[in-house]
């Protein structure tokens, strides 16, 4: 069998082609499109508990809630010493509770993952480097692979116990949301490549106070 040619430089320059050699190698087809797709109306049911799960388990480390109480784009820092009152039903949370649930209606219900919708996967990434600019989180990798992890699991738990859906179907879902994840994560990666390789090799490294907050703010 002849290996087909992928050109190593285009691949990191052209989306398309990127996403392209992604979902041949994943075997990411149209039909796991559909089972996103299909798999939309028993999510958005549960939207609410997966929003909560995930901002519970963020405001389970310092680590992770050491983002929110930075200073956002459109809310001003919190009053000295008032860092620690804030909580996931505060106005800064509600909104990002809502930019998470946005985000998974969207990859859910998109039917064609045309170019807009790539660079949109490609932007959630970016913000979350120090590549966007003032737009820029800067939010060490580490969160992100756990995050996309986290919520993974979630969406297959849901499909593992819902009893209407058929086990085939089950099968086909999990597959897909398995493969989703994987591009969307390097579409996180690929941004935060490009920051470690635009590093000198001897720098001290000054993260900058992010702008807004952590996690998926289109």
């Amino acid at each position: 069998m002849m290996d087909e040619h992928i050109d190593s430089s285009r691949i990191t320059t052209d989306l398309r082609y990127r996403y392209e050699y992604l979902s041949k190698f994943l075997n990411f087809t149209p039909n796991d499109i559909t089972m996103l797709n299909s798999l939309a109306p028993h999510v958005f049911p549960r939207m609410p508990f997966i929003v909560d799960t995930v901002y519970r388990k963020l405001f389970s480390f310092d680590v992770t809630k050491t983002y929110f109480v930075m200073r956002n784009q459109g809310f001003e820092k919190f009053a000295n010493g008032k860092e620690h009152q804030i909580t996931i039903d505060s106005a800064q949370m509600a909104f990002r509770r809502d930019m998470l649930t946005m985000y998974l209606k969207r990859v859910l219900t998109q039917g064609d993952w045309n170019d807009a919708f790539l660079q949109y996967l490609s932007q959630i990434g970016k913000i979350h480097t120090n590549q966007a600019g003032t737009s820029s989180i800067n939010v060490d990798y580490i969160h992100i692979n756990a995050l996309l992890g986290y919520l993974e699991h979630l969406l297959i738990d849901i499909v593992w116990t819902e009893e209407s859906i058929d086990s085939e179907s089950k099968h086909d879902m999990i597959k897909a949301v398995n493969k989703l994840f994987w591009i969307q994560n390097d579409f996180f990666t690929m941004h935060y490549l490009k920051t470690v390789k635009d590093l000198p090799p001897t720098t001290n490294v000054t993260v900058k106070e992010p702008r807004c907050c952590f996690i998926f703010n289109p």
